[in-house]
């Protein structure tokens, strides 16, 4: 019996590597965790192919982990650009790590299909918000104008929010950065990546405390997760600003659609 399960566990591994590549690419590209790509295909993927499956609060401890990472390497080949600003981390950074914490502590005892509807909605309002039409200014540099104290409230409440649903809250925090905050398209991605490095790592800490992060599976995803995150910035500066915003939009209201169907045939 063991044996017959081999094959399903290497199967396993393999899509999980697999799909932490694919989501350190999107991390990288369109400056979110990769989450809100790789949250659906853990859910749907493994099943299809036969490999086994993830329950939703696993794929959440999942998804945070690998979004931790690719935030790391994207952030880090951003700023090779000059596309991260240090007063947007610095005025947001503290207020989203303590929503993250509290919204992945406060998660544990939440029903998977709740987690999943939340989720959805999340994503379909984000999807919504990067369909409005944006004028672009200069796309780097370290100053963006924006009001500090509109800024740490976005923060403390998409922090508590995706440490909800097991995301740094990458995907919300791009379209608010861009049309609530009024910052540049390149300077939102590369600094939304380090302040979604610092949630995930707060989220992480409270999916570890609630024993939501299956640690083999969390293994295989950090393996493709970093070079995926490393190629994906480099693609996204050879990529039009127009390009990136569309193509988070797609990806997110994609997700959106398939985590609402999810949790509703779930119901």
């Amino acid at each position: 019996m063991h044996a017959a399960r081999e094959p399903a566990r290497v199967a396993l591994a393999l899509v999980v590597l697999a799909l932490g590549l694919a989501g350190g690419i999107a991390s990288g590209l369109l400056g979110i965790g990769g989450g809100i790509l790789v949250a659906p295909a853990l859910l749907y993927l493994p099943p299809l192919l036969g490999a086994g499956s993830f329950d939703m609060k696993q794929v959440t401890g999942l998804t945070i982990t690998q979004g931790l990472l690719a935030c790391l390497s994207g952030t880090l080949r951003h700023r090779r650009y000059d596309c991260v600003s240090r007063r947007l981390v610095h005025a947001m950074g503290p207020a989203i790590v303590l929503g993250a914490l509290l919204g992945a502590l406060a998660s544990g005892p939440v029903e998977g299909r709740a987690l999943k509807l939340l989720f959805a909605g999340l994503a379909a309002g984000a999807a919504a918000l990067m369909a409005l039409p944006k004028a672009e200014r200069e796309e780097r540099g370290d100053d963006p104008a924006f009001r500090v104290p509109l800024a740490v409230c976005l923060a403390l409440c998409v922090g508590f929010l995706g440490g909800m649903v097991g995301q740094g809250g990458s995907f919300l925090l791009v379209p608010l950065m861009l049309h609530v905050l009024k910052v540049p398209t390149r300077v939102a991605i590369g600094s939304n990546l380090a302040l979604a490095l610092l949630s995930s790592a707060a989220g992480l800490l409270g999916k570890l405390a609630t024993a939501q992060v299956p640690l083999l599976a969390a293994s295989m995803l950090a393996l493709g997760t970093a070079p995926g995150a490393q190629l994906g910035s480099v693609l996204s500066h050879r990529t039009p600003a127009r390009g990136l915003r569309a193509g988070l939009g797609v990806v997110v209201g994609l997700s959106a659609v398939m985590l609402l169907a999810d949790a509703l045939h779930s119901g």
